[in-house]
Order: C-alpha cells, then structure tokens, then sequence
C-alpha cells in the first residue's frame, strides 16, 4: 500500500497563525507534522526577501527544518514565507508549498495561495476565502464542550461568549471604548444572560481588570490566563458570541459554530479589515455589538474544508503530470 504524503505546518507560534496552518494542514487528512518556528535575529527583523541562508534562521528553541523533506508544506505569518520556500527548494521543488495569506514575495512560487478575499491577491495559483481558515469543527467543538462544561455550569443562560482582542497595527482599544463595551456587557448581564469571557495574549490588562471591576457580583466566567484556554469550551458551550474586531481569526472560528457573532468595533481599523467585516454582515453571519444579544441563522463558511480539497486537487494533478 502506498505511503500516504505527508504535510509540515509552519507557524511562529502566535496563536492566529498557528490556527490556520494546523487548522488547514488538519483539513487534509494526511499524516501531519506541526513546526514551530524560533526564528533568531537579525532575520526576524528582516522582510523574508533578504533572508540569506534561510535555515541559519532558526534557533534552537523551536523545530528544524531537516530531510527527509514532506510532500506538502504550509506556511502562515510573515517568519514562514522564506523558510517555507526554502524547504521547496531543498526538495528539488517536490515540495507542493501552500502559503496561508498574501506573503508578496515570491507569488510564483507559491503552488497554491489561500487568501482572504479582502487581501485582493489574484493569480491563476490564488484561492479565495471570505475569511481566515482555521481549525474549529463540529468534532473539535463537541470534545471541548465536555471538557470545559463544568466550568460554565452554574452561569445563566442564554450564555453568551466574549473573546477580546487587543489594539493591534489596525485597530486601538482605548480606554473610552473599553469602558463603552463594559457598559453594554453590563446590560447583557441586566437582561439575564450568562457571560463567559476570555482574554487574548494582547488584551491589555487594565481591560481584564476593568471588566472584573464592572461585573463584580454578577455570576460570570473570565478566564485568569492560568492553565489551559477554555478558548473552544467557550464557543462550544455558548448560545451567541461577542468578539472584538480586531481579529479576523477570532470572528472566523466564531462564525464556524453558526451561533450568532455580535462584533465589538473599536478605534481605528483599515481597508483590508473594513472588506473583511463589510462581507461577513453582507452575509449574515455578523451583526455590530450593541449590547444587546440578538438570534439569527446562517450556514458556516465552509473555507477551511474548500481550501484543502483545492490543495489536493491541485497536488494529485501535478503528481499524475510528473508519472
């Protein structure tokens, strides 16, 4: 019996990145081998198209890079792009490299280009999603649900799901804006709902705080940032969900669970987050935050399971070209 390609996913570790390698590489059911990458300086100050010596790059806190080489590698974030072409050339160009997002930076080399559609990359090797691929599914959320439901089991109900962000290149949490969505999840916990909260690695800590001042008393769950991320248990569990804008990842796997997905607008953002955002309202799956929790239906996007069939297809078409 044939051995069954395999598949790297290369990622630097932060946790949007991470989830939309693994969550695509996943997708294909293939034999999968996660590679965190530690890149070193002076590469990771650099952009990926003076990055000399590409595997010098690495340190030795996170996975190498070494033969033999995979069938397929998937790259996401800026520290992947050079080393994800570098492992295709190291292959002889055997390696079928699939890059998560617009790298701009050797586009042709690129045999499949999984970009959001408000990135606006074209080319016969691009694919288009509406927004970020990621690894939430039905399976992944059943398994949460089990193992986190305890802690959400005392909070009333309906139990509404809160995942913050932070300000970012596009958009800025002030504290007058902080306070404005304090005020309305206050008023979402006046009109009986249960709130689970949990904070991002840039959530700045003087929010998670504010937060704690404001619903002091109520029956709620934020989560401490101690132990595991109850992250997933969260939209498993949750009847509807509030997240900030900030993040294109977040309001994808909230819209993967099909559960209403209120969006927290903050100061600032860009044309790229404004398509974004403008396309998931057009269709239906978000709606602005204005502290009140509304119901509506719509059919997950389904872009994670369209971008691994188009990496297969397009891999067994160029593997029958090559007998």
């Amino acid at each position: 019996m044939p051995k069954p390609p395999t598949v790297w996913a290369l990622h630097d570790g932060k946790p949007g990145m991470a989830s939309q390698a693994l969550g695509l590489a996943e997708a294909l059911n293939l034999p999968v081998v996660e590679k965190r990458l530690a890149v070193r300086a002076p590469w990771r100050h650099l952009p990926p198209q003076l990055w000399l010596r590409p595997f010098a790059a690495l340190s030795g806190k996170g996975d190498r890079l070494e033969p033999p080489w995979p069938d397929i590698v998937i790259g996401c974030g800026r520290n992947s792009v050079a080393l994800a072409r570098a492992v295709k050339r190291a292959s002889g160009g055997d390696t079928f490299w699939a890059q998560v997002q617009d790298p701009h930076f050797a586009r042709q080399m690129i045999d499949l280009m999984v970009a959001p559609a408000h990135d606006r990359a074209d080319g016969a090797n691009v694919m288009h999603t509406r927004g970020a691929v990621h690894g939430v599914t039905p399976e992944k959320l059943a398994v949460a649900a089990a193992r986190f439901a305890h802690l959400l089991a005392d909070l009333p109900r309906p139990l509404i799901a809160v995942l913050l962000g932070g300000s970012n290149r596009a958009y800025r949490i002030t504290s007058e804006r902080a306070q404005s969505f304090a005020a309305q999840l206050e008023a979402v916990v006046d009109q009986g709902h249960g709130l689970a909260i949990t904070p991002s690695r840039r959530t700045d800590p003087e929010i998670v705080a504010l937060l704690q001042r404001r619903l002091e008393g109520a029956k709620v769950y934020l989560w401490d940032g101690t132990g595991e991320n109850p992250y997933l248990g969260l939209l498993a569990c949750a009847d509807a969900v509030v997240v900030t804008a900030d993040s294109v990842s977040m309001v994808s796997e909230a819209a993967a669970t099909g559960k209403p997905v209120h969006v927290i607008d903050l100061a600032g953002g860009s044309a790229k987050f404004d398509r974004f955002h403008q396309a998931m309202r057009a269709a239906g799956i978000t709606r602005p935050f204005s502290g009140t929790i509304e119901q509506w239906r719509y059919d997950p996007p389904d872009d994670t399971a369209r971008a691994a069939a188009e990496i297969r297809r397009r891999f067994a078409l160029r593997a029958a070209k090559a007998k």
